[in-house]
């Protein structure tokens, strides 16, 4: 198992469809409503909520946190969802996309021209995901409710490689 963070040194290139890694650092929950936003504010030539270059996007929407915990339940949502506003996000920069279930073509080939992976988490495991989450900001779109988008710093997060930056899949 290969681990990896979103570090000065990491290179994405190296990973191959199929591995298995840990992946440590920040990753921002986005779902469907989320994107509409910023594919439409980055039409508009508006800013982003967060910095989109060399980003990692988990297709979540956290439950709310019980007292004394950092997030409530944090499992992964289906990624084609997102297909739509994914290849805008993915030429302003976006490099990591976690989910599950399989990507349209239009994301792989943006994946392929801008050297993006496509990570899966295991569905039914939000538990062993919330348990990897060290810290969590509120970042944007706060009326979204769930769906608003988190800052979550994680630690050793599971993940497998479905689609590696040359457009190789597992799916």
């Amino acid at each position: 198992m290969r681990t990896f963070g979103i570090t000065n040194d990491y290179d994405i290139t190296s990973l191959r469809a199929g591995d298995a890694v840990t992946f440590s650092g920040a990753i921002y929950t986005a779902r469907d409503a989320a994107h509409k936003r910023m594919t439409e504010a980055a039409a508009a030539g508006s800013p982003l909520p967060f910095d989109i270059r060399g980003a990692a996007i988990y297709y979540a929407g956290p439950t709310p946190a019980r007292s004394g915990e950092i997030i409530g339940s944090c499992g992964p949502t289906t990624s084609a969802r997102m297909d739509d506003y994914t290849p805008a996000l993915l030429d302003l920069g976006l490099k990591i996309m976690i989910g599950k279930g399989k990507r349209s073509p239009a994301v792989v080939e943006a994946m392929k021209r801008n050297k993006a992976v496509y990570l899966i988490a295991v569905g039914g495991a939000a538990a062993l995901i919330k348990s990897r989450v060290t810290a969590c900001e509120d970042v944007a779109y706060p009326d979204l409710g769930c769906e608003a988008v988190r800052r979550l710093t994680v630690k050793d997060l599971p993940l497998l490689v479905a689609i590696d930056s040359r457009g190789e899949s597992i799916l």
